[in-house]
């Protein structure tokens, strides 16, 4: 048996490989770390990017002129914003080009109603409205509900006596500038300047810079138009005159966006600056995303696309040569299982700022309190993560805007699966080199104790006898000192079976001289006449040392035999013709035992000596008829099963011990007990049949019955 480590031993070798399976995880565990590190230099990096596009707009009013810029307070709805187009409209009144800005359209009614000859009469006009910006011109749209539509009569100079369009502007010169669109029928229209006093309405001069397009429909009717830019400065506000025509014409109400008839009651607009985009153009290139916004938090300028991948982090990944085999093989194999736990940076996410015109959050109010902010938000879709950062813009000592920067965590989770990537590539090759290690190294252990083991059982048969001499290693480590250890057994137990299986002879030779000392002084003795009690005490010495001599003889009936098989001349002869023959005699000699014959008549030559055959059978026999039941048959069979001749001789009776199946077979081995034994039993009987089984090139075993009724001897024996 191989020798058992320790416990604790044991334990500390599991120990130490569950703290190797550690070393994956504790590299997983710093890709992560690291990756926070990461985000930590995107922040710092996306917060300096801010600080330096600041520094560019700090001290620059001329940036921030407009007035929507410097207001204390917006107003929705009156202060008015144009968003960016992403192309010019066309001027058809059908409005479709405005369907996609759907969500930044402003319903004006009750609440805006600047004029109403009637209060208690309902409001009869209302209208939606957008401002735009694209280009050179402010685009503006008017869906006007009014269940009369009044228009301009073609022979009046009058242009306000019906329903219009009031348009008026602080222009970029300073003066105050009021425009009315009103038209004779539906198509192209032209906007018409009225007076500067504000108190006067006539006469108009046509201005056909702006333009625009006047549609009736089912509830009413539609104005599309188009300014220049360099027509509109920082104040602007629009209102729609309703005019009913019975009785008479006159003016019902005017809804707009604000009072137009002063210039302090006009609203603002604020128009996206392009001195602001041309400052932060070049961010465009970046993956980072700048806004410009005022300190109400509206957008001034935009640039860049935080879809984009050519960020530095993106960038500082090196090159991968997908040429080569191991690239390949890692691509198509292992990726996919490796993705399994890793999230690849989508491209394609839902951004909710993207078309955004107002900003806001926790990092842009920490901006517009004086001191640079950051924040991380995730996408509405849950794929993305953003990082903002913002830098507050300074013009005499007020933060009049805000610088932000937004950029997507895309490259660092790029380099983060990169890293691990690597990092699942080195553990599987290491795992892969130290399995095919460990398994040669152990292949190598395994053969080494495997060769130790056959060794051994080559050595020693089943019956416990020593056949060879077992070689010790060489080897200087733990399985070459259990080997040598094995050798130094091996020889050890050899010269105690030789002591054993000579003691008989050498007890035989040793005790016949006293023995027959003692009988030829018995025999003296008994030529004298003795008393009763003296013969007596003569019977019983007598018969002590007969049966003394007796087992004289047993001890050396082996011997002879071992010694006279190595000299025996073999012969063939037919093996069923000997078994028959002894058969016969032991009917004659033991007519009060029943026998059970079954010998085949086929002729089994076999070469050996016919008188050993003989001599196994007597022993068997004997054996049998010892243990049988009496009124039970023994069994004997002799058949041939391919080139064996199998005897078989059973009997009814007690049953051999499971752990003596094949030592009765050894020498001096009996199970006898000893107050059934009527004469000296040494236990050489089975041995001297295996002796003789083993001289024919045989082989003999017992088993008991499935019933355990009983034992039987099988001896299977080469045949011509």
């Amino acid at each position: 048996m191989l020798p058992v480590l320790p416990i604790g031993l044991r334990a500390k070798v599991t120990i130490l490989s569950l703290f190797l399976l550690c070393l994956p995880w504790l590299g997983y565990q710093y890709v992560w770390e690291m990756e926070k590190y990461l985000r930590l230099g995107q922040e710092k990096t996306l917060e300096g990017t801010t600080q330096a596009l600041a520094t560019a707009l700090h001290e620059r009013p001329k940036l921030f002129n407009s007035q929507a810029s410097f207001l204390n307070q917006v107003q929705k709805g009156r202060d008015l914003y144009a968003y960016p187009l992403s192309g010019p409209i066309q001027l058809d009144g059908k409005l479709n080009d405005w369907q996609e800005y759907q969500h930044r359209m402003l319903r004006y009614g009750e609440e805006h109603v600047i004029y109403q000859a009637d209060p208690n009469t309902p409001l009869t006009s209302e209208f939606t409205h957008m401002v735009g910006k694209f280009g050179r011109y402010l685009y503006a749209y008017f869906e006007v509900t009014d269940n009369d539509v009044v228009y301009r009569g073609k022979n009046t100079l009058r242009v306000d006596n019906n329903d219009h369009l009031a348009i008026a502007t602080l222009a970029p010169d300073g003066q105050f500038r009021r425009y009315i669109v009103a038209t004779t029928e539906d198509g192209w229209i032209n906007a018409f300047e009225l007076p500067l006093d504000p108190s006067q309405t006539t006469p108009v001069t046509p201005e056909v810079k702006i333009q625009g397009q006047w549609l009736k429909t089912d509830k009413g009717y539609n104005i599309e138009l188009r300014i220049p830019l360099s027509m509109v400065g920082s104040k602007l506000g629009f209102s729609i005159y309703d005019v009913n025509r019975t009785p008479k014409r006159e003016l019902v109400s005017i809804v707009g966006t604000s009072a137009i008839d002063t210039v302090d009651k006009l609203g603002t607009v604020l128009v996206p600056s392009p001195e602001i985009e041309s400052i932060i153009k070049g961010m465009s290139h970046n993956s980072s995303r700048i806004w410009v916004v005022d300190k109400h938090g509206r957008v001034l300028a935009k640039s860049g696309d935080i879809r984009s991948t050519q960020s530095i982090w993106a960038r500082s990944l090196s090159p991968i040569n997908k040429e080569s085999w191991w690239n390949k093989f890692t691509s198509e194999y292992l990726h996919p299982l490796y993705y399994k736990v890793l999230t690849k940076p989508p491209q394609d996410f839902v951004d909710s700022l993207q078309d955004s015109t107002q900003l806001d959050g926790s990092h842009i109010k920490q901006a517009l309190s004086g001191k640079p902010g950051s924040t991380w938000r995730l996408t509405p879709d849950g794929r993305a993560v953003v990082l903002a950062a913002a830098s507050p813009i300074w013009i005499d000592d007020q933060v009049m805007g805000v610088v932000i920067a937004e950029e997507t965590t895309n490259g660092i989770r790029t380099l983060r699966n990169r890293a691990l990537e690597r990092l699942f590539n080195i553990i599987l090759l290491v795992m892969g080199v130290g399995t095919l290690s460990l398994f040669l190294f152990a292949s190598s252990i395994s053969s080494r104790i495997r060769k130790l083991r056959d060794q051994a059982e080559k050595a020693i048969d089943s019956q416990g006898r020593v056949k060879a001499s077992l070689q010790g290693s060489k080897d200087r480590d733990e399985i070459g000192d259990l080997s040598r250890s094995f050798a130094n057994i091996v020889g050890r137990l050899a010269q105690y079976t030789h002591y054993l299986e000579n003691m008989s002879s050498r007890l035989s030779h040793e005790l016949r001289t006293p023995v027959a000392v003692v009988r030829s002084s018995l025999e003296h003795l008994s030529l004298k006449t003795h008393d009763l009690d003296t013969q007596k005490y003569l019977d019983r010495a007598q018969e002590g040392v007969n049966r003394l001599n007796m087992i004289l003889n047993n001890m050396s009936e082996a011997t002879r035999l071992e010694q006279s098989l190595s000299q025996a001349e073999t012969s063939e002869f037919p093996l069923n013709k000997v078994a028959s023959g002894c058969m016969q005699g032991y009917q004659y000699t033991y007519p009060e035992q029943a026998f059970d014959c079954d010998i085949s008549p086929n002729t089994m030559l076999i070469t050996g000596v016919p008188e050993y055959i003989a001599q196994l059978m007597d022993k068997l026999v004997a054996n049998a008829m010892e243990f049988s039941l009496p009124d039970k048959a023994i069994k004997v069979s002799f058949q041939q099963d391919n080139k064996d001749a199998v005897l078989l001789i059973s009997n009814h009776g007690p049953t051999l011990p499971d752990n003596m199946v094949e030592q009765i077979f050894e020498s001096m081995v009996s199970i006898r007990s000893q107050q059934a034994q009527q004469k000296p039993h040494l236990g050489l009987g089975l041995y001297i049949a295996r002796l003789i089984t083993e001289f024919h090139g045989g082989t003999i075993s017992a088993r008991n019955f499935t019933d355990n009724s009983g034992v039987e001897f099988c001896v299977r024996l080469p045949i011509e």
